[in-house]
């Protein structure tokens, strides 16, 4: 009997939601897997990594194979789910990669991982660390590669992040055993490239996939990003 092809699940970053697979959603269907996009608990003030996690684990089904993905502060969140059951791979793209017992503010402030200062400042504050990004900084970080109608469709869907999560050391307690692949997007403005390439090497022991365009390849380059998910989602 064959083996069934890995499902592929896909854990957005900061200020994101499930929507923002949509586009690339469609060639991985078509390269056979079932992909499963989960919606992280980013707006509630009281949700840490761990419910990050859960809300990940609970969306997969727990007898078949499966392949994770990061993108951005989800980096943060796919170690937790290797370490509560078995994955294939884990692959971070244009991701934060956790350290444990530290905060991604502390990683922030000791490493290069944002490159990029921007010109606006467009975040207001909702109470309770809860912060809504402004459609220019939104732009500016997230969106500046993509046509003006793709950028307005993403800022119409973002959604207020909490910022705790930032703050709050890894839970992880040590590194899953499990392959992990970086993809690294060579015009980034929210996760420094070189940053990327290097972490790739230092914490991941391989060499960094690499993009054109910025952060958010899963709408600006969807017929490019689907191959790369799709055959390591093959390789696992």
């Amino acid at each position: 009997m064959s083996t069934p092809p890995a499902d592929i699940v896909l854990v957005h970053g900061a200020y994101h939601g499930a929507w923002c697979w949509d586009r690339v959603r469609p060639d991985l269907e078509r390269s056979g897997h079932r992909v499963i996009a989960v919606d992280l608990p980013i707006s509630d003030p009281t949700a840490g990594l761990r419910d990050y996690a859960d809300a990940v684990v609970d969306s997969m089904a727990s007898d078949h194979p499966a392949v994770v993905v990061g993108h951005s502060m989800g980096g943060l969140v796919i170690p937790l789910v290797a370490s509560r059951r078995p994955v294939q791979r884990l692959v971070f793209l244009a991701a934060f990669v956790p350290e444990s017992g530290r905060s991604a503010n502390e990683q922030r402030r000791a490493e290069p991982i944002e490159a990029y200062a921007p010109t606006t400042a467009e975040w207001t504050d909702l109470g309770e660390g809860v912060w809504a990004i402004g459609p220019n900084s939104a732009t500016e970080l997230f969106f500046h590669d993509l046509p003006a109608e793709s950028a307005a469709w993403a800022i119409a869907r973002l959604r207020p992040q909490a910022y705790g999560v930032f703050d709050e050391p890894s839970p992880l307690a040590d590194w899953p055993d499990v392959p992990a692949s970086y993809v690294v997007c060579r015009r980034d403005r929210a996760i420094s490239p070189d940053w990327g390439r290097d972490v790739a090497r230092r914490r991941l022991a391989t060499t960094a996939i690499e993009l054109e365009g910025g952060h958010s390849p899963f709408i600006g380059r969807p017929s490019a990003l689907a191959p790369i998910l799709a055959e390591l989602a093959g390789s696992a």
